[in-house]
Order: C-alpha cells, then structure tokens, then sequence
C-alpha cells in the first residue's frame, strides 16, 4: 500500500489524506472480505476524496487555483497507485469535469441580484430556494448548504454513465472505486469518453447502454449546486428530483444502489406531492398525479419484459429458481438470441398498446427508440424495483416521514441480503 506512505502524502491537506489512506483501506478490506464500503454516489468519488466543499473556496484564482490544480494532480496520481496504471484516462477526466463545477459555481443570492439574469433562470432559482426551505421545514431533509449556488456548465448532461450486462444475463456489470466500492455503472463527464467505452465493451460482447445523467447526489461529500442541466424542468419534476437528492443524505445504505435509488425515488416522488397539494394548484398537481401513473404502467411493462428474459437466460425469477444450463451450442446460443429478440419486440408492442391507452403521449418515445437490452432494462429495475415495498412501508406509517425514515435507516444497517429479505414482505404496490 504505497499510497499510505506519508512522504506520498507531504504538503496535502489533512482531509485529502484521511480520505486517501480510507481508500487504501477500503480496498484492501474488499480484497481480503469481500467488503465494500460505499461512501457517495458520484463520478469523482472513484478518488477516494472526503474533501468537503466548504474547504474549497469558490472563487479560486492566481497562486490559490495553481495550488488546487496541483493538489488535483496529486489526488490523481495517487488514486492511481491504489487502483492500478490501467485507470490514469478515467480519473483524469473525472478530476477535470468534478473541476469545472466547482470553478463555475456562483452563489443562487448574487445571481439574483443581477439585472441580466434571465427571468425565467430568476424564477427557478427562487423556486429552488423555496424547495429548499420547504424540504426542511416539512419533509424534514437536510439541505445543510446544498442547492445554495448555480453552475452553468455549458451542456446538457452533467455526466453520462455506461451501463453493461451479459448478451444472456440481467446481472450488471460493476466497476470498483476506491472508497465507493461497487458501482452499476461508469461515469464520464465527457459524452464522446462514455460513448467510445460503451462501444469498447459492444465489441467485448457486453450489452450496453450509455444515458445521460442530469444531477446526482455527493451525499454531503460537497455542496452539490444546481445544475443547468435539471433547472428547465416544471415545478412538480424539479421539486421531485431536489428532493430526491437531498433525500440520499437522509439515508444511504453502503454497496446497494438499487435500495438507495428506490428511497430516494420514494421520498422524491412523495416530497413533490405534498408540495403540489401545499400549493392548491390543482391542475398542476393532477398533471403531476397523472406524470406518475403513467411512469408505475411504464416501470411495470419493464419489469414484466425482464422476468420474461430471466426465463429465457435460466436465471432467477419472481416465478421459479434458477436453472442451471450446461455450456451451449451455437445452436442453442442462436435459440436463445431468437427468444430474446422475441421478448424485446413484444416488449415494444406492449408499449404501442399502452401508448394508445394514454391518448398518444410520446413521454416514453425516447427511450424506446434505442437498441433495447439487458444494459437498458437494468436502468429502470434499480430505481424502482423496491419502490413499490418501500411506498408500502411509508403507508404503513400513515406518511410519518420521520418514522419512515427511521425504519429505512435501520434497514440501511442490516446486510443486502437481509434488507431484500424484509422488503419483499411488503407485497402492496401502488
């Protein structure tokens, strides 16, 4: 572990340290156990860097940006002595695009007293403010400094992330990160990086999707700003996706995306609901109502395509256990490439017919107009697979948030085997 060594470490602050031997640890805790210890859910985090964003000035030039950049290529260099030569192009681009939303922040009250300010930018960013306040006062989140500064980054996603499965599997591909430990996914700040990465994984056989990602949550690691990239949504969407992210600081359990994002889905969803219905606009609040419904017969068409795939690859489903094959012919890789072709284009009918029912609505056009795959279904599965167990649960409470936040953070203790097992007591969908 020469990243632990202290003449690797000389002239770093004392956070920047801490937070590279935690890295070290980590991993060597993960190749010895099996353990992972997940501390943010963000590109950057790949580092290993507990810096909070408050010991980063935001507005940094001359002698004190020269200071930071090198502070950066140090950070760099040393995550890469823990996690091997291989990875010195992904970490570069992310310590340079993690940069530029930190040197393009301004703070949401000078914005506002500018006189060219947009009026629309104006009117979300005191919408913003609004939520904020809202979050804390009633859904009892902890905004703590986030959303309090804007950042125009010039794009229209903050990150696209890389999504990868097996040609006959719906188990994800994972990538390791020091300190965050086992993600679903790799994410680029750069479009044209993500796009050449999935293709190289294409070629290696993998199905692959790479999406565009418009926020995303450091878990209190920084003062997550907010972005040009999720500001245009409408009031209902942009409440739900603040309150989304704020709610991944209320209750985070290590190594499971799927539980973290389903709660985080669940708090969200609920959060924008009450501030919907605080506001008495009824027609906003019922396009909203009707956002939702649409999106639960989206999610369930999607997961119903899945357990179909599971049968066709022998893996565990909702409905039998798992078969067990021995290595295939090319004839029977060719059955099951023909099944599976089949899934996805029922798949796509299904969709038709349900688009009829909602009158036309094209909201869902997008998405299904890739190359569908396992990669892309994954996607949906880990942010609402426990969605609706979790929905159960806040009913359970008669929407007492504090005891349902309380009754997922002790689930959040438990092991992912454990948790899984109490969720799927809750059987009561939406």
């Amino acid at each position: 572990m020469s990243a632990t060594c202290p003449r690797h470490l000389a002239g770093l602050p004392r956070r920047v340290k801490e937070a590279l031997l935690m890295s070290a640890e980590a991993r060597t805790r993960q190749d010895a156990g099996g353990t992972v210890h997940t501390f943010a859910n963000a590109p950057l985090m790949g580092y290993g860097i507990a810096l909070r964003m408050s010991e980063i000035p935001k507005k940094i030039s001359g002698s004190g940006r020269r200071r930071w950049g090198r502070w950066l290529i140090a950070l760099s260099a040393l995550a890469l002595i823990v996690t091997g030569c291989r990875s010195v192009g992904y970490y570069k681009q992310a310590a340079a695009g993690q940069w530029q939303i930190f040197s393009k922040r301004e703070e949401i009250v000078n914005v506002l007293r500018q006189p060219d300010t947009r009026p629309a930018l104006r009117e979300k960013l005191e919408l913003i403010l609004a939520l904020r306040d809202y979050a804390e006062r009633e859904l009892k989140l902890k905004p703590d400094g986030h959303y309090t500064s804007y950042a125009d980054l010039g794009r229209r996603y903050v990150v696209w992330n890389v999504y990868a499965a097996p040609e006959f599997s719906l188990e994800p591909k994972k990538w390791w990160y020091p300190v965050v430990g086992s993600l679903k996914y790799r994410g680029f700040f750069n479009e044209a990086e993500a796009r050449a990465y999935g293709d190289q994984l294409t070629r290696e056989g993998y199905d692959v999707c790479v999406g565009g990602v418009e926020a995303y949550s450091t878990l209190g690691f920084f003062k997550d700003p907010v972005l040009n990239t999720f500001i245009h949504h409408d009031e209902a969407n942009l409440a739900e996706l603040l309150f989304h992210e704020l709610s991944h600081q209320r209750v985070f359990a290590k190594g499971d995306t799927d539980f973290n994002e389903a709660f985080a889905t669940t708090a969200g969803e609920e959060g924008a609901r009450r501030w919907m219905n605080s506001r008495g606009d009824t027609a906003a609040r019922t396009r909203y109502e009707q956002e939702l419904r649409r999106k639960d017969q989206f999610v369930a068409l999607i997961m119903g395509a899945r357990e179909r795939l599971k049968e066709v690859y022998g893996e565990e489903s909702a409905h039998g256990p798992r078969l067990i094959e021995k290595p295939g012919s090319e004839q029977l890789v060719a059955t099951k490439r023909a099944r599976k072709r089949a899934v996805i284009d029922q798949l796509q009918r299904d969709y038709e017919q349900l688009k009829a029912k909602w009158g036309g609505d094209t909201s869902y056009d997008r998405w299904f107009s890739r190359s569908l795959n396992n990669a892309q279904l994954n996607t949906v599965s880990t942010y609402y697979n426990m969605v609706p167990a979790l929905t159960h649960l806040l009913a359970r409470h008669d929407g007492d948030l504090e005891k349902f936040y309380a009754e997922c953070k002790a689930l959040a203790h438990l092991t992912k085997e454990q948790r899984s097992a109490e969720l799927e007591k809750f059987e009561a969908p939406r």
